[in-house]
């Protein structure tokens, strides 16, 4: 066996072991809250933060008013940063990259952890996942970039 296919950890692990780990989390429409940074959006965690000890976070996103308003220039203090687009689309702005970055349903972005950003618009039924790692992380706001700059 090669060293690039050398597993990371001794296994099979048998799952009472990793009972802790394991998973599964039965959703419904109540499993949605307001308590997030966007009004007009609500979310639903979708449990990676407890089965994996924090290292990775899932929510599912899903529109509940029209989008009215840019989330202006900020940046999340995470080391990934993927967001699955389920339906509809959802428009960003990126510093130094030129013009919209527009991700339709059936797309996925793949936005590296601590790059400035901007939400500059999407569908009113737009509805996504996003996953982070890890799964609690700070985001810190951010000037407008001076003209003539993306």
């Amino acid at each position: 066996m090669s060293s690039e296919s050398m597993p990371n950890y001794q296994g099979p692990l048998p799952l009472d072991a990793a009972r802790s780990l394991f998973g599964l989390l039965e959703l419904s429409d109540a499993a949605f809250t307001r308590d997030g940074p966007r009004a007009d959006v609500e979310y639903r965690d979708l449990g990676l933060a407890a089965s994996t000890q924090g290292r990775i976070g899932a929510r599912h996103i899903r529109a509940i008013a029209p989008f009215e308003q840019e989330t202006g220039w900020h940046w999340h203090d995470m080391t990934g940063h993927f967001n699955y687009v389920l339906r509809g689309w959802i428009s960003f702005r990126y510093r130094g990259i030129e013009g919209d970055v527009t991700v339709h349903a059936g797309a996925c972005l793949s936005q590296p952890g601590g790059v400035a950003h901007n939400v500059v618009g999407r569908s009113d039924d737009m509805e996504l996942i996003e996953i982070n790692m890890p799964a609690v992380f700070g985001t810190q706001d951010l000037a407008a970039p001076a003209t003539g700059q993306a």
